[in-house]
């Protein structure tokens, strides 16, 4: 048992690691997107942040009222889809 919990805490500190070297996004880019989101009342576990044709889809943001939406933003942030879920 304690050997399956250092692997899973493992994991968790690795996985930022995996996803920069995967073509997930940077530490700094989740933080502007993170930003970005509080700015629109929205939030959103960080994981769920792809990168996909040269910018970004959040899937699963939660927004203020309680809608969630997945929402895509072009390279430089700048959101160019919205999709109720």
């Amino acid at each position: 048992m304690k050997y399956a919990l250092a692997f899973a805490c493992t994991l968790g500190l690795a996985a930022p690691a995996f996803a920069e070297a995967h073509g997930g996004p940077d530490a700094e880019t989740v933080e502007k997107i993170v930003a970005l989101l509080a700015e629109m009342e929205c939030q959103m576990d960080p994981d769920d942040i792809e990168m996909e044709d040269g910018g970004y889809e959040l899937d699963d943001v939660i927004c203020k009222g309680g809608n969630q939406f997945d929402i895509e933003l072009d390279a430089d942030l700048n959101e160019i889809g919205r999709r109720a879920e």
